[in-house]
Formats: C-alpha cells, structure tokens, sequence
C-alpha cells in the first residue's frame, strides 16, 4: 500500500440537523429540494481516499472505491451511536472535539480499505480490505499525524514569529502575534500546495471535487447521474479545507487575547498554542456549522469566500467515472438511513450491469 500523506484537507464535516437548503455562492441555480416534509433533512459529509469517496451521514458510513478491475467494492457499516448519538455530540463546542477525533479513526480505516482496495489485484472483492473496518484504528498513526501537524502549524510559527520579534526594532506581541498568523497561513497554504503537485494526491483531489460536486447536487435536489453531478460546484462551506483555514484565523483572535506574561516567555508561548488548540478547534466547528447553515447571508458568503477559495487548491476537476464512485457511497449512505434493505458488509458493483454481486464475506444489495 503506498504512503499518502494523512490530512482532513479533503474532510466535509456532517452537519446533522441544518435546513432544507444549504445553497452555495457557486452553485447553479437552486432548484426546489424534492423532500417536502416539514423536518429538515441532514446533510452529509464526506472525504476522499484512494481511488474513492467515504460518506457519511447521522447513521451510517460507505466507502466506494474503484479497484484495479473497474469495478466499485463499496463498504457499508453503522456510525457509533454511543458517539454520535451522546449528548456531547449535540452540545456546542464539545460536538465538533468528539465528531472530530472519531473522524481522524474512521478517516485511517478508510484509507487502509481504499488502499489495499486499489493497490491488490484485479480479481479483489474487498474480502481482506474490509478487515480494516473490524479492528482499532492505527492510533500510532494518528497520533504521528497529529504531533507532526501541531509542531509544523504551530509550534513551529510560534518559534519564527519570536525569534522575528527580537530582531524587529518595534518589540509589540501584536506584531509578534500577526507574523505567527502569516507564517501559519503560509505553512498551511504551502504544504497543500505543494502535495498537490504528486501525482497520485492529484487523483486524490479529483476524487474530493467529485465528493463536493455530489453533495452539492444532492442538496439542491438533483438527480445524481454523473453527467448531472458534473455541473455542481467542486466549493463546499462544509469542507476540511475551509476548517482549517478558520482555525488559524480564529487562533490569531485568541492568541492575541493572551495577556504579555503568557506570551512573554518562549516555552509558556509554545504550551499556551497547545493547551488551547482544542478550544479554538471547537469555535472553529461552530463558525463553520453557523456559515454553512447561513449561506443565504449576503455578508456571511462574503466572509467565507478565502474558505471557499482556498478549496481550489483540494480539489481537482473529476471525470464521470470517479463521479459515480462518489455518487455509489453517498446513495448506499440514503439507502441505509433511509430504512431500505442495505446489509452491512462490503460489495462488488460490475459497471456494465450496475448489479450488486455476492461477495463471501457480504450480502448483494436489493
């Protein structure tokens, strides 16, 4: 299985219980939502992985990935309800710390299963991949990832920005507060950047655009066909990327609220990012539930366009044919929670019969 570099660039949070409409700046035309029923409907989140798209929805997860063969394995399986069903996951700025560090587990396993999907030979079921859903998530894996990303996007511009500051005639931690947030911002756009420019994440970013392009169209009430999903927006106020371009903008608000005794002292600095890095993860969550729920807001889709914008360097223009593996996991995702007869487990789609096939370890599809 190759190395991919472990991000939530290309993560699109749930947002359970927003409105009927989450209309886009970007999107066509917004047609009338076919569901007609007075509740609000959910809305769904996604991320891309290997040669696929994971979807998720309040109950359910599916991976759909495309293997050597042409074929789809999709993975269907149930959400935690311990989590996503506690009251935690329903209170403000604690829910997006718990959604949050589930999506980092559940993120690793679908990228296992995509990768020995997409890398094994042509005659691959999804047998063995699926075995990736049964055990822990690679926490040593996760846990590498996070201290990488913590002391690439914080420590490490926590570190610049001071020693910029005894060089810099003007001694003023605002100053030192602003150069940390630029070094942040140039960081993080940089390093999307420039893993963008790997093959192999290029097709990666493909599949994210396609994973916008379906949501994008399921909410405005299309039918998802590719040639349909095809004319949606690859922007979406949801997505990974505009989280975490909002978590080092709000970190400069609350850094520079810090009084001089904290900021005063390199050490002290360095542990305050940290210990408050949570906090700013869950006003981060809030603000981008709040603006994607308000995207009918003239001054709200104003202040989200750099979040909009900045998804353009994760995502890529998809073909048809990674659209209908996006369109395969979101609607195995509608069928479950939908109360159709899904069965857990994993299944093969043949292309040119659009026909579920048994698999030893899984059930076909009605």
């Amino acid at each position: 299985m190759r190395n991919y570099p472990l991000s939530i660039f290309n993560y699109q949070f749930p947002s359970p219980r927003l409105p009927k409409y989450a209309p886009l700046c970007t999107m066509p035309p917004m047609k009338e939502n076919t569901n007609t029923n007075d509740e609000p409907t959910l809305n769904y989140g996604g991320q891309a992985v290997i040669e696929g798209v994971m979807m998720r929805g309040s109950k359910a997860l599916a991976v759909a990935v495309r293997n050597p063969a042409g074929k789809i394995v999709v993975h269907t399986e149930p959400l935690n309800q311990h989590i996503y069903g506690s009251r935690m996951a329903k209170t403000p700025f604690l829910r997006g710390l718990t959604l949050l560090w589930d999506a980092l587990g559940l993120g690793i396993k679908a990228l296992m299963f995509s990768g020995d999907v997409a890398m094994e030979e042509e005659d691959n079921d999804g047998k063995e991949a699926a075995k990736a859903f049964e055990g822990p998530a690679q926490w040593a894996t996760i846990a590498f990832s996070l201290t990488f990303s913590v002391l690439l996007f914080f420590v490490l511009p926590t570190v610049v920005a001071d020693l910029a500051v005894r060089v810099l005639p003007a001694d003023s931690q605002s100053i030192s507060n602003l150069i940390e947030g630029i070094v942040r911002l140039v960081l993080l756009v940089g390093y999307i950047w420039g893993i963008g420019r790997m093959e192999d994440i290029k097709r990666v970013y493909s599949y994210h655009g396609a994973e916008h392009k379906t949501i994008n169209a399921f909410e405005d009430g299309a039918e998802l066909t590719p040639e349909i999903v095809a004319g949606y927006s690859l922007e979406h106020p949801r997505c990974g990327t505009a989280f975490l371009l909002t978590v080092v903008v709000i970190s400069i608000l609350f850094y520079t609220l810090l009084p001089d005794v904290i900021n005063d002292n390199l050490l002290i600095r360095i542990l305050s990012r940290i210990v408050l890095l949570p906090v700013i993860a869950g006003v981060s969550y809030e603000f981008l539930r709040f603006t994607a729920k308000h995207q009918d807001n003239a001054f709200i889709r104003l202040i989200t366009k750099p979040n909009l914008a900045l998804q353009h360097l994760t995502t890529n223009e998809p073909s048809l044919d990674i659209i209908e593996v996006a369109i395969v996991a979101l609607e195995r995702v509608l069928a479950y929670e939908g109360g159709d007869e899904v069965v857990e487990g994993t299944a093969v789609i043949d292309d040119e019969t659009a026909v579920y096939k048994e698999s030893p370890i899984l059930a076909p599809v009605g």
